[in-house]
């Protein structure tokens, strides 16, 4: 991935924690010799150093089956992103851009074959969004034979972390008096996607100053 050094996000804490709050990635590979794509939610597991990507997909994806390749394999993080018009700047000659955030992942999948190992996951990826709401659901409120039905027809795979890219491009390399009109404007329109790239520059400090 292109990163100017303005935009690289180094810090691993940083890197890992924007890969959990997206929780949404697009796990890329080949398949028969083309470009296959599949969309997954992801858990981050393991220590500081050690985390590992945790997942699963449709038995019926053929996605799976490339894994006994033993090649690495990509995961995008795609987080907020929106059209930055450059009528936003106070300075002179300049065009218009998009702001985002994205991570690369890369590691070599393994399937997890353990029924044990693929309950326990998908039962920490259900307890984790569940308990966003009041009145949290369980995977225990099922019926034993139906949930050990729908383990049957999943895959579930861990992918170690490898290598991460990570790129927050957002701004940093504008004037501090632009970085705060483009923040303001963002706040002001209204729109989710514009107030998620606004959030997340005042979270990684770019309206503070240098």
């Amino acid at each position: 991935m292109y990163t100017p050094k303005d935009f690289a996000v180094a810090d691993r804490q940083r890197q890992m924690d924007f890969i959990r709050n997206t929780g949404w990635g697009y796990l890329t590979g080949v398949i028969d010799g083309a470009p296959y794509v599949t969309h997954l939610t992801f858990l981050v597991d393991g220590g500081e150093g050690e985390e590992r990507l945790v997942g699963h997909m449709a038995r019926a994806n053929p996605h799976w089956r490339i894994f006994n390749e033993c090649k690495p394999q990509l995961v995008v993080f795609p987080g907020p992103h929106c059209y930055i018009s450059p009528s936003w700047y106070g300075s002179e000659k300049v065009v218009p851009t998009w702001n985002y955030a994205t991570a690369h992942v890369y590691g070599v999948p393994k399937v997890i074959d353990d029924p044990e190992d693929v309950y326990a996951g998908q039962k920490a990826l259900v307890d984790l969004h569940e308990s966003r709401f009041e009145v949290p659901w369980h995977m225990e409120a099922l019926d034993a034979d139906f949930i050990d039905g729908m383990l049957r027809a999943i895959v579930s795979f861990e992918i170690p972390i490898d290598r991460v890219e990570c790129k927050f491009k957002l701004s940093q390399n504008r004037p501090l008096a632009d970085r705060k009109r483009v923040v303001h404007a963002l706040e002001q329109s209204g729109k989710p996607d514009a107030g998620a790239v606004a959030g997340l520059m005042r979270d990684v400090g770019v309206l503070e100053e240098e």
